[in-house]
Formats: structure tokens, C-alpha cells, sequence
């Protein structure tokens, strides 16, 4: 857990069920494995805890084609998502040639302290 963000038993809990997953999680379905689980956390409070773990860069989110957040322990490094539409897998990739592309981008329009974020939804090979 990034040092920013406090480490409460609620988090060190999510984080055990964010670890465990290759897909992003909606704060219901998280709330659902920690039940299962054994955890004793409210909704209320995943919610919060995902939150201020976004904002620490611990967690990535992802607003669904349905408008729902959902979540993701994901690596601390710059990174891009694939994302599959109908298991849900996802991949994290990184793209130099992207980087490259952004810089060109804000340069032509004069933007400056710019980020990104990219997310390619398709289907997988299992899928497929």
C-alpha cells in the first residue's frame, strides 16, 4: 500500500480481495467478497476506502460502459488497459509509441502537465 494513504484493517482487506482479481471489481461486488470472506467492512466504508485508495494511485478505476465504477489493484507503473466486454479479463500493456503520440498531441495544441489514461475494450482469445 502506497505511504500516502493510511493503511486501516478495511484497506489491508480490500487490498487482499483487489489482489486476488484480473478484472475490475464494482464496489458491490468487492463489498460481496469480503462477505464471503469474512470481512466485517459496510459498504459505506469500501466505498471511502476505494476512493482515497485512487487517489493514492494504489487502486485504478474504470467507469463501465454502464456508468458504474469499478476497481483494480493494478501495477505502480504508467500503464494502459485491454479490457475484455464479455468475461471482463483485463490486461495491463504499456506503450512507449502512445507516450510518444500523447506529447505530440498536447504540443499541437499547446496543453502542458497533461496525463492519460487509455483503455482498449474488444474481445479475448478465450472469448473469442
Amino acid at each position: 500500500m502506497a505511504t500516502n494513504t493510511r493503511a486501516t484493517k478495511q484497506k489491508l482487506a480490500i487490498t487482499e480481495v483487489l489482489e486476488g482479481q484480473n478484472k475490475f471489481k464494482s464496489a458491490q461486488e468487492i463489498h460481496e467478497l469480503l462477505t464471503k470472506a469474512k470481512s466485517k467492512v459496510g459498504l459505506a466504508t469500501v466505498y471511502r476506502s476505494l476512493q482515497s485508495m485512487v487517489q493514492a494511485g494504489v487502486v485504478d478505476v474504470i467507469v463501465s460502459s454502464d456508468g458504474e465504477s469499478r476497481y483494480r489493484a493494478c501495477s505502480q507503473d504508467h500503464h494502459h488497459h485491454l479490457l475484455c466486454r464479455r468475461c471482463g479479463q483485463t490486461r495491463e500493456f504499456v506503450a512507449p509509441e502512445i507516450e510518444k503520440l500523447a506529447e505530440v498531441i498536447a504540443k499541437k495544441y499547446n496543453f502542458t502537465d497533461t496525463d492519460h489514461i487509455i483503455e482498449i475494450s474488444g474481445i479475448c482469445k478465450d472469448c473469442k
